[in-house]
Order: structure tokens, then C-alpha cells, then sequence
């Protein structure tokens, strides 16, 4: 099971992910929440799993659909704002 503790809404929103492979605005999924590409994550849920001390790997696990590649493009644009 996830653990996950909540993250504000707007914790991604600086981010312009526009221009990457690894996630997607996707209006009509999700309630329009930013996803993994092929996948139905938000990207917010590796931000919660993170908080709530999960590693890479749990995360991984628990979330098939998500590439350690794309996650590692998400941390490394989040490092850079």
C-alpha cells in the first residue's frame, strides 16, 4: 500500500513541463491533474510518496505505468526551479 501524505495542489504549478517526454497536461484525465506519460499518475503522487518517505523503488513498484527514466527527468526538473 502507498503511503502518502498531502502536498498542496500547486506543489508542481511552477514547473512548465510542456517541452518534456517524461509528463503530460491532461485536461480530460485525472481532474486535469499533470500525468506520467502513458500512465494515469499524477505527478503529484511522487511528491506524496516521497513526503511520506517512500523511495524510487516503492515508488516504482507501486506505480508500474511510471519509468525510473521519467521520474528521474520529474526530480531533476523540479531540482533545477
Amino acid at each position: 500500500m502507498a503511503r502518502s501524505v498531502a502536498v498542496g495542489r500547486d506543489s508542481c504549478a511552477p514547473l512548465n513541463w510542456s517541452q518534456g517526454p517524461a509528463v503530460q497536461p491532461s485536461p480530460e484525465k485525472v481532474s486535469g491533474a499533470l500525468l506520467f506519460v502513458g500512465a494515469r499518475v499524477p505527478v503529484r503522487a511522487l511528491f506524496e510518496n516521497i513526503e511520506g518517505e517512500a523511495t524510487l523503488d516503492d515508488f516504482l513498484e507501486w506505480f508500474p505505468g511510471v519509468t525510473r527514466t521519467q521520474v528521474e527527468a520529474v526530480l531533476a526538473g523540479f531540482a533545477a526551479q
